[in-house]
């Protein structure tokens, strides 16, 4: 009897070394093959002329398929599908018995129990990694048009339940060769708005011929990294994808080994009982609803309100939908710091209602700094005085970013990087803060409901800081 011949098999590298040297090179490549910077503003810019796109508040009883459930006043679409604007009742007990501080609150939240993708191709092109960005017009960015994603989708609008046309160049991210993938891992939009709700972060490269299309243009990482410190240019979902890319770790010293970081934070994670419920949006405690928003009683934090969109490239011509509005600009900003010549920054170790799992890493500072202003100074977020009040010579970095505007309203957060003062940020924190590299946020970017979505911006912006001469970080 002839014996059985295993065929051999191939063993491959488990890191990305490959990957990263093409990075680090489209990273240093400060104009593109196909369209140089400056030519990128230009062409934002025609794309906001070329397709009107009109966007006004409604009151709720002009919404169009959407409305709110007699039973349990919950705003939801006809269909079933897209989302829902739900209550959450949240109760959270800090401490390993429970018997730490102690908070409790409601709130409406965005219920989306499907899973997006945002992907982004890239291709070689003259020796150099490009990534191919959209020109996306969505209904709640200030600007209208903003640097996206190759493909920004939810289930429900690549499945059709819009009635609108396909995605382009969707197949790229369904139909993988796992050979081309380069990022590929599942993200948390934000706890303090969505019920856990992630999206796919995806990077394929392709070596096809993809045919040219006026709302596309392919882009290097250092052309991307210079837009990064411009206002409103780069939408939150790029941001978010780019931040999960590999980069080198110049500087391989850290105050905290990897393995004492993740104990750091399995322990923030294990010392937060958080409990969750959903409940009927008609009976949030503090919230109050109106004909055209339901808001809080006091006037903070956001409102739900209802918008009507009239637009030429989008599936449908025209729609109406609810959307999130911040009550006001927010805060989002890391404090670094050297140790040893090699930089940190301070992380926060933030529970929000809407993740998944307790808590995820913050921002040493996140928040909309209003709905703070009524409180003493020991009951404000810490540090936020230190960063409101530091001088222009600390600040390493700073632009004002949209959230995403297929859910918010002209919703914006200046990000800033800020030099620490040591006699007023020290090197032992306070409980819930951990002083971590920018490399090691990036090791753990690869893995999903680690890093925040705020903390994502924060570190792709630091990386183009770090790529481009302006930053200093």
């Amino acid at each position: 009897m002839t014996p059985h011949l295993s065929l051999p098999t191939a063993i491959r590298p488990r890191g990305w070394p490959a990957h990263t040297d093409r990075v680090a090179l489209s990273a240093a490549t400060r104009e593109g093959a196909h369209m140089r910077t400056a030519g990128v503003r230009a062409w934002l810019a025609e794309r906001r002329q070329a397709n009107v796109l009109r966007v006004d508040r409604v009151p709720f009883a002009d919404l169009d398929q959407w409305h709110f459930v007699k039973s349990t006043g919950d705003l939801v679409h006809a269909s079933g599908r897209f989302f829902a604007i739900e209550g959450l009742h949240v109760v959270e007990h800090d401490g390993p018995h429970g018997d730490g501080p102690y908070r409790e609150w409601q709130q409406p939240v965005i219920r989306q129990p499907e899973v997006g993708i945002l992907g982004i191709l890239c291709k070689e092109i003259d020796g150099v990694l490009h990534f191919l960005m959209q020109a996306k017009m969505e209904p709640g960015n200030p600007n209208l048009v903003q640097l996206s994603p190759t493909v920004q989708a939810t289930r429900s609008n690549y499945t059709g339940a819009h009635g609108g046309s396909g995605v382009k160049l969707l197949e790229h991210f369904v139909d993988l060769d796992r050979d081309q993938v380069v990022v590929d891992v599942l993200q948390a939009e934000q706890g303090s708005w969505f019920f856990r709700k992630s999206n796919r972060n995806m990077i394929v490269e392709t070596t096809a011929d993809i045919p040219e299309d006026e709302d596309f243009r392919w882009l290097t990482l250092g052309q991307i990294a210079e837009l990064l410190h411009e206002d409103l240019t780069v939408n939150m979902n790029a941001r978010s994808v780019l931040s999960c890319l590999p980069y080198y770790d110049t500087n391989p010293g850290a105050l905290h080994s990897d393995v004492q970081l993740l104990s750091w934070f399995t322990g923030e994670r294990a010392r937060h009982d958080i409990r969750t419920t959903r409940i009927p949006l008609e009976s949030v405690e503090g919230w109050k609803r109106g004909p055209d928003a339901v808001e809080h009683e006091d006037g903070r934090y956001f409102q739900v309100v209802a918008v009507a969109v009239h637009g030429s490239n989008r599936e449908q011509v025209s729609w109406t939908q609810p959307l999130l509005k911040s009550v006001d600009m927010g805060v989002s900003a890391f404090l670094v710091r050297d140790f040893g010549g090699v930089r940190h920054v301070l992380v926060h170790a933030r529970a929000d209602g809407g993740f998944l799992d307790t808590v995820e890493l913050a921002p040493t500072v996140q928040c909309t700094p209003r709905n703070y202003e009524h409180l003493p100074h020991d009951e404000r977020p810490p540090f936020l005085d230190v960063v409101l009040r530091a001088g222009r010579s600390r600040i390493r970095y700073e632009a004002v970013h949209s959230e995403e505007g297929g859910r918010f309203l002209n919703t914006k957060c200046r990000y800033l990087i800020v030099e620490a003062d040591p006699s007023l940020v020290p090197s032992e924190p306070p409980r819930g803060f951990v002083w971590a590299t920018p490399a090691q946020l990036t090791t753990l970017a690869r893995h999903g409901h680690y890093l925040n979505v705020e903390a994502r911006t924060l570190l792709a912006c630091m990386n183009a800081a770090s790529a481009w001469p302006r930053g200093v970080v």
